[in-house]
């Protein structure tokens, strides 16, 4: 049997890809879930072979859901995202149900998942869906981490310095450190446009937060954010301040 999740917080839209798997024998629905908490709990815990993902959802979205999992399992997206937007998974070679969507389009879509199930091209491709969409995500205001069992939503505006950890970054916040399994290269496309500056290789500084910047070495500084933390603030670094900050 192949074992399946639904992940809508559209009643009607789960009934709709329920109907439809009833012509597929070989499916399991093992659990519905209304949000993408309830997901990353249904999906660590079933350990499902496909999920049905809606990408715009209350708490957290359907990226970011996947960013939580280890192992994230085989998806079809269910999403309401418009055709320009869609047109970016379309190069990942992932598939998606738009809505609303007919059966035909849905069993192609099974059809699909079937023939590739047995690669390891899904899988491979979530993380550079979820980057190559980075400007289209629907939450840009906040960042969502795992800890331990539970999920946390920083918002940027908490946020005072993210700072390379080898394969992760610290977020450092008023209310602690976290880390997350991404690239510095990856928040300084995320966050760019004004209020995060890439001050160095290691650092990404929330400008609201600086309140003095002192000379270090020769063409280098140290920012002092108001958290009484430091900074390291290289030659192009600097620079870039000088601009957001009308230096």
């Amino acid at each position: 049997m192949i074992k399946v999740i639904i992940i809508d917080d559209e009643p009607l839209a789960r009934n709709i890809v329920k109907e439809y798997l009833a012509d597929h024998a070989q499916i399991c629905i093992v659990q519905e879930c209304n949000d993408g908490f309830e997901g990353v709990k249904a999906i660590n815990q079933h350990q499902p072979d496909l999920i049905f993902l809606d990408i715009q959802m209350p708490k957290i979205n359907g990226f970011e859901m996947l960013e939580l999992l280890e192992n994230p399992p085989a998806v079809i997206f269910t999403t309401a995202f418009d055709e320009y937007a869609i047109r970016a998974f379309e190069t990942h070679a992932i598939d998606y149900l738009l809505k609303p969507f007919s059966k035909e389009r849905f069993d192609k879509s099974m059809q699909k998942w079937i023939t590739q199930q047995n690669t390891d091209k899904n899988i491979s491709n979530y993380s550079a869906l979820a980057d190559a969409t980075v400007q289209q995500q629907l939450n840009q205001n906040r960042i969502v981490v795992k800890i331990s069992n539970k999920i946390k939503i920083i918002p940027l505006q908490d946020i005072y310095f993210i700072e390379a950890a080898d394969d992760y970054v610290k977020i450092h916040t008023s209310e602690g450190e976290y880390l997350k399994n991404k690239t510095m290269q990856y928040f300084e496309t995320l966050l760019g446009g004004g209020q995060f500056v890439r001050t160095h290789r290691s650092y990404i500084v929330n400008v609201q937060y600086i309140t003095k910047l002192d000379p270090y070495e020769k063409d280098t500084y140290t920012a002092i954010l108001s958290s009484g933390e430091k900074v390291s603030v290289s030659k192009t670094g600097y620079t870039k301040l000088k601009q957001v900050l009308g230096l």
